[in-house]
């Protein structure tokens, strides 16, 4: 039986993400844990986001508006000071949840107190057909290793207890890869958690900050490696299998840049 007073605090950014924001939103609506509270926290959009949001007309629903542009992440930090959950949970404007998906997350750090969060598989949506993202059992515990060797952490599954928080936020000077930074700290401190089935969906379209800005992604992923190199040497072998991964991203932007 789940405490009355496990509540949830879900943020969701938003800059003009009208377009899946209304399937975003019914999927928290539709949790079979009802006890949360949605921070919408909107980042001078231009286009109907606000009025669907308003639409739902749900008290569960707060709405917040910044005065001026943010980047992500510094968004994110601001959405935090709204929250008056024991849990955090996070889902962006064109993604969503399996109905279940708080419950089972409430449940397991209700029950492994020894965790910070819990994390789980996830489906990847492109023109309307889903795959689960991973084939092979994802790991937990003291995970840093296995998170620099391959990183499967997508903050849309993620289920965060209040404490993360209390010492460190997002990097708001990080524009692309402020998740991957966060979670690689966290875990460097505590022990993470993981459902290994499919709780939520990520939409794969062109749309995504990481695709439209693959330069930028590059350069932060390049500077995040050597900081974290000097910072915990005692990864080094580990970030072997990051350093591939961004050579094939430098690789792949360059034959885009030859139009091939």
């Amino acid at each position: 039986m789940l405490k009355k007073n496990a509540i949830v605090s879900v943020i969701m950014n938003c800059h003009n993400g009208e377009e899946f924001l209304k399937d975003s939103v019914q999927s928290i609506i539709n949790q079979s844990f009802t006890d949360w509270e949605l921070i919408f926290f909107d980042n001078v959009s231009s286009d109907r986001s606000l009025e669907i949001v308003k639409s739902f007309n749900d008290q569960r629903i707060k709405v917040f508006r910044s005065q001026k542009f943010l980047n992500l992440y510094h968004a994110r930090n601001e959405a935090l000071k709204k929250i008056s959950g024991r849990f955090i949970c996070f889902l962006d404007t064109d993604d969503f949840w399996e109905n279940d998906k708080l419950e089972q997350q409430v449940e397991f750090l209700e029950k492994n107190k020894n965790f910070i969060m819990v994390y789980s598989n996830f489906y990847t949506l492109k023109n309307d057909k889903k795959f689960v993202l991973y084939k092979n059992k994802l790991p937990e515990g003291n995970i840093t290793k296995n998170l620099l060797k391959k990183y499967t952490i997508g903050i849309v599954t993620t289920c965060i207890k209040k404490e993360a928080f209390k010492d460190s936020t997002f990097d708001k000077n990080i524009n692309i890869i402020g998740d991957f930074d966060f979670f690689i700290n966290l875990s460097h401190k505590f022990k993470i958690g993981c459902i290994q089935k499919p709780l939520a969906y990520y939409r794969d379209h062109e749309k995504n900050l990481s695709k439209k800005k693959l330069e930028n992604y590059i350069s932060e992923l390049s500077k995040w490696i050597n900081d974290y190199n000097r910072k915990f040497n005692d990864y080094g072998e580990s970030l072997i299998h990051l350093k591939y991964f961004l050579f094939k991203l430098k690789i792949k932007n360059f034959l885009k840049k030859l139009g091939m």
